[in-house]
């Protein structure tokens, strides 16, 4: 694992309708690596991902991303963000959704092509995006976001309501863009995902509860099983 941070988070606090979501989070992400955001449905993950992308209204602490304040101009190229909801128009192609976003971006044409074989959708690219599958849909997402050639790829629940071979087809394509250099911070609400990160950070209710490994969580709490291991810390952490 990387020693370099690529996201540094200190004292973050968010408040959202009146309500305290995020509650002083401190942590750091490693540069190089696939970490997953895990934690239940509604425990503060996709904040805390806006919060990163400076998209989110914080009300104290900081944020540093590739050695930048979250949200900086200058982080725009090098920092890629999808959202739970596939980020593309439906009435357009694969190639014609992605050579509108070259434009925006200001990239050449010839980076939609690399894009697309990517992420394995070259025999799609002139189908509407409305005729495909939603597994199809977030890799046209995620070749959106690929097309500046970022450092850092920022995944919300990439994986939510596919069947299992389309969330391992992702998981493989995750795992191929870390090992290009590519830092990848993926939530996710399923438990089994967290054996394919390389660290964790695990969140519930706002707080975090822990940064650590796949094995070190096993060797922390006893269990076999990530997710019995992930209730086993939750417990510990209500008895204290």
């Amino acid at each position: 694992m990387s020693a370099t941070a690529a996201i540094t988070v200190e004292g973050l606090t968010v408040e959202r309708g009146g309500q305290e979501v995020l509650h002083g989070l401190d942590f750091g992400v490693p540069a190089g690596v696939i970490t997953g955001l895990l934690g239940p449905s509604g425990c503060g993950k996709s904040t805390l991902m806006r919060s990163i992308v400076g998209v989110q209204i914080v009300s104290s602490g900081a944020v540093e991303v590739l050695g930048e304040p979250a949200g900086s101009p200058s982080l725009r190229p090098r920092v890629g963000y999808v959202t739970q909801s596939p980020s593309v128009y439906g009435d357009l192609s694969v190639r014609e959704n992605l050579r509108y976003f070259a434009s925006v971006l200001g990239v050449g044409a010839e980076r939609v092509e690399e894009v697309v074989m990517t992420v394995d959708l070259g025999d799609h690219i002139n189908r509407v995006a409305s005729s495909l599958s939603g597994g199809e849909r977030s890799r046209v997402s995620l070749a959106t976001a690929l097309l500046g050639d970022p450092e850092l790829l920022v995944l919300d629940e990439p994986t939510v309501g596919l069947d299992p071979v389309l969330r391992v087809d992702l998981w493989k394509m995750f795992a191929g863009l870390a090992q290009r250099g590519k830092t990848l911070l993926i939530s996710s609400h399923v438990m089994e995902e967290a054996e394919r990160c390389e660290a964790l950070l695990l969140m519930r209710d706002g707080h975090l509860l822990a940064t650590m490994t796949p094995a070190e969580l096993r060797a922390e709490t006893g269990e076999d099983g990530l997710e019995d291991a992930f209730l086993a810390l939750i417990e510990r952490s209500e008895a204290r």
